[in-house]
């Protein structure tokens, strides 16, 4: 697998300074607008509502997708793709998002998770066979992980792939549930267990095509939004899947790193639908005169149009910091920073439509109004490729798992690990030369310390029942995505300020990300439960009675 991403880094005591000081500058922006503004015309004879009362793509707007060339944006040009960068293909993610997010979950499911497993770990022949198709959309890709009994518990699939007696196939058994893109799929990514006796030991990663014997896919489920995407339940009956059609390497590790792609294409729908959220709460309050004035004069509306502002920077900041390590290394371990840029990006965001609906007021109720089918639409996002739950809690267990292994998990090792991590100082070493940054750098860094001394304290006080204990999980999560947050907009605003300078607004945005972040920093630093957590856990009680 690739390098260790700029978190992990950090937290093992590493401080890489190239994933800092980076050129934000290499995005062609000319090209990402053409691109949107041919899919505006593609779309143009058709409204979001009237693409939901169809339920389906229309085959004219399916036909223009593949022809400007959307579902290959990412694919080399050798294989017939445009070629794009991923930070150029997030630019558009980002464009297209505020749109119509149905539509957009399409080539998104596509190019992020369905066919990168082909991208990223295919060998040579297979990416001559598929990812020529993959591009014109001749052959649609889904990603299929989730069964019904295993939601975020990945390692714990029941579908199996079996190597045939004479080691031609694999017969592939099993069944896969909450598949995106299921009926419009030519061709799976399929993870399977291939030793069934030592699940989560011999995960397999396989490409599928649809069209094969044994391959059954649903009805699409009837959903809440989303309406014109596909989702599916798909089941698998003596499939025979060729051994040329595996990828190469750990099926669980295959699975998780695609899903840092996924997690990174919802940041930036996130930060474009808060933009457009924005544009709509401005232009509504900028219009609507009440008491005689007209409601962006009022705090509380104010502080609806300050917070989409602010927040769609943060969200764009973490995702475009980390595309640009996985541009330098495509297989890198991003998992802390791709889990944060999720969980931020999609809680911040359903907050954004929320109080977008409410500045409309009464109109944003109405279903003629674009608020009510863009909530319907985005609120999947704090569910799916892990639950809000879920990295609630990741990036403080994944650290502490790490770190078990290095000190052999035994007590004395674990105390003077704890000892260790709490003297480190990481980010004190990433020297700034920028004045306005300074402030931000500061609380970055005892954001830093906070974490340490948590984790210190949770190996050392709960060992391995730490999966039992959220709240403090998740008080360090919290750190974490405060420190993270601060990371990633100053070295975005240093690269900005190296090229002539900081706006006004620029500084503004960040005294109140340093505003938020301290509030965090004084809340979540301490470590047993807070008053009102002991309260949840005495009311939980008297229900489980």
């Amino acid at each position: 697998m690739g390098d260790v991403g700029f978190l992990e880094n950090l937290f093992h005591g590493s401080l890489r300074k190239d994933q800092f000081f980076m050129d934000y500058d290499a995005v062609d922006e000319g090209k990402v607008q053409s691109l949107v503004s041919r899919l505006h015309e593609v779309t143009s004879n058709y409204s979001p509502a009237q693409l939901e009362a169809e339920g389906r793509v229309p085959e004219p707007v399916m036909v223009g997708l593949k022809q400007i060339g959307l579902f290959g944006i990412t694919v080399p040009a050798e294989y017939g793709g445009l070629g794009f960068s991923l930070s150029e293909y997030l630019r558009v993610i980002e464009s297209i998002s505020g749109d119509d997010m149905a539509l957009c979950l399409i080539p998104l499911a596509h190019l992020s998770i369905g066919m990168k497993g082909i991208l990223l770990f295919a060998n040579e022949q297979q990416k001559a066979k598929y990812l020529p198709q993959a591009a014109t959309g001749e052959m649609v890709f889904g990603y299929a992980l989730t069964e019904p009994k295993t939601g975020s518990d990945a390692q714990s699939i029941s579908t199996t792939a079996l190597l045939s007696e004479d080691g031609t196939h694999y017969l592939l058994n099993g069944g896969k549930t909450y598949i995106t893109n299921g009926n419009y799929a030519q061709g799976l990514t399929v993870f399977a267990q291939t030793d069934p006796n030592n699940p989560g030991k011999g995960m397999g990663a396989f490409i599928v095509e649809t069209a094969w014997a044994g391959v059954h896919i649903s009805k699409d489920m009837p959903k809440m939004g989303l309406k014109i995407s596909s989702t599916t339940a798909i089941q698998f009956k003596d499939v025979r899947v060729p051994v040329e059609n595996r990828l190469d390497g750990d099926g669980f590790k295959i699975a998780m790193t695609i899903l840092n792609y996924g997690r990174l294409g919802l940041g930036a729908a996130s930060s474009g639908i808060m933009l457009q959220s924005l544009a709509d709460m401005y232009a509504r309050a900028s219009g609507r005169v009440q008491f005689g004035r007209p409601i962006k004069e009022f705090e509380l509306i104010q502080e609806k149009i300050v917070r989409a502002k602010v927040h769609a920077f943060a969200a764009r900041s973490m995702t475009f910091f980390t595309a640009k390590a996985l541009e330098a290394d495509p297989l890198a371990n991003v998992a802390i920073e791709s889990s944060h840029c999720k969980l931020y990006g999609t809680t911040r965001a359903w907050d954004t439509l929320y109080d977008a609906l409410q500045t409309a007021g009464g109109a944003g109720f109405l279903s003629t109004q674009p608020y009510e089918k863009r909530m319907r639409d985005f609120r999947v996002t704090t569910i799916f490729e892990g639950t809000s739950e879920i990295h609630s809690m990741y990036p403080p267990l994944t650290l502490l798992r790490g770190y078990a292994k290095e000190f052999g998990g035994n007590a004395l090792g674990a105390l003077r690990f704890a000892r260790k991590l709490r003297r480190a100082r990481v980010l004190d070493g990433l020297v700034i030369e920028h004045k306005e940054l300074h402030k931000a750098n500061a609380l970055a860094c005892r954001l830093e310390k906070a974490v340490r001394r948590q984790l210190a304290r949770g190996m050392i006080r709960y060992g391995k029942r730490v999966p039992a204990h959220e709240f403090y999980l998740r008080r360090v999560t919290r750190l974490s995505l405060a420190m993270f947050q601060l990371v990633a907009t100053c070295s975005f605003l240093h690269a900005k300020a190296d090229r002539g300078g900081l706006n006004k607004e620029d500084r503004a945005m960040l005294g109140y990300l340093v505003a938020e972040a301290t509030e965090v920093y004084k809340h979540e630093r301490h470590f047993g439960p807070d008053r009102l957590e002991k309260a949840h856990q005495q009311v939980y009680a008297s229900i489980d009675e």
